[in-house]
């Protein structure tokens, strides 16, 4: 459960969601050291994907991945790998909702560190973006608005359940492995029950948008000090970690407050061997993390 949420929050977390998508979306070791070993370049590629960087661009953005990968594996991958040899303790045992939302934080806190060692950099490279640059992904956006209302608006209620369903059971499974049906059933009574909402969700996103699309064509076009830059872009992230808007605020929290008794009503419903199978993914994870940190420069 606290490894669905740990790819979750770093999704979120977008300038390092290429490395946690192939590290914990895949099963095998040798595919997750393969695919931190290929995340520099994927992250390189899904950031021109939005950006279309020039080549003086180009050059800077490989430079400081580089970089951001060297600190981020001699640092932080030792730092996860105690995470997850803590969370096969907790693992074999039933937890409680205050516990859940304890390791929420913590990865978290986690995340937010990872995404403020990139800042200094960004805020050097955001004011060379040029206006032809800011459409580039303002048209990325809209195809994610696309994409977000094919995945999660569908015009059937029905339908949309039945995917958040699937969705929940298939990153369930990739911790527990197989759930039985009495899981399953239950799976899909917590999800019915979520305060989630898809609509809220999409409203926030899209000004979310609309704001960091206003924050770019402010530094790109009114190119400030660094140290100005910065302090633009430390507020902005704060704003898309904590919404200015309190109404989505009060439903975060709730939603929050749900997911995590929800894992732990879910979690307490596993069976010995699901539990074990658990430690031995978390503990893989836990040795891809050593080795990859072992292997830094």
């Amino acid at each position: 459960m606290w490894l669905s949420s740990l790819r979750d929050v770093v999704s979120r977390l977008r300038i390092i969601a290429a490395l946690f998508l192939l590290a914990v979306g895949l099963t095998g070791c040798s595919a997750v050291r393969f695919g931190y070993n290929q995340a520099p370049e994927l992250v390189y590629w899904w950031l021109d994907g939005y950006a279309d960087f020039d080549d003086a661009q180009s050059r800077r953005v490989r430079e400081t991945l580089g970089q951001w990968f060297a600190w981020h594996r001699r640092t932080q991958l030792p730092d996860y790998a105690g995470l997850l040899q803590r969370a096969q303790v907790d693992v074999l045992a039933d937890t409680t909702p205050d516990r859940v939302c304890r390791w929420w934080d913590e990865v978290r806190r986690r995340g937010e560190s990872a995404v403020d060692q990139m800042l200094p950099a960004a805020a050097e490279l955001i004011p060379t973006l040029n206006a032809q640059q800011v459409k580039h992904i303002e048209a990325r956006y809209l195809r994610n608005d696309e994409e977000f209302r094919r995945d999660y608006l569908a015009a059937d209620p029905a339908q949309r359940l039945k995917d958040s369903v699937k969705r929940t059971i298939e990153r369930a499974e990739t911790l527990y492995g197989p759930l039985d049906e009495d899981q399953r059933e239950r799976v899909a009574r917590l999800v019915a029950a979520s305060p989630f909402d898809a609509e809220a969700w999409n409203a926030e996103r899209l000004q979310r948008h609309k704001e960091t699309l206003q924050m770019l064509r402010k530094l790109s076009a009114e190119p400030a000090n660094r140290d100005a830059a910065l302090a633009t872009l430390r507020a902005h992230v704060l704003r898309l970690s904590r919404s200015p808007r309190e109404a989505y605020r009060q439903y975060q929290q709730k939603l929050e407050t749900y997911n995590c008794a929800f894992a732990a009503s879910l979690h307490n419903a596993t069976t010995p061997a699901q539990r074990q199978a658990a430690v031995a993914k978390l503990k893989g994870w836990e040795g891809d993390f050593r080795a990859l940190a072992a292997a830094a420069d």
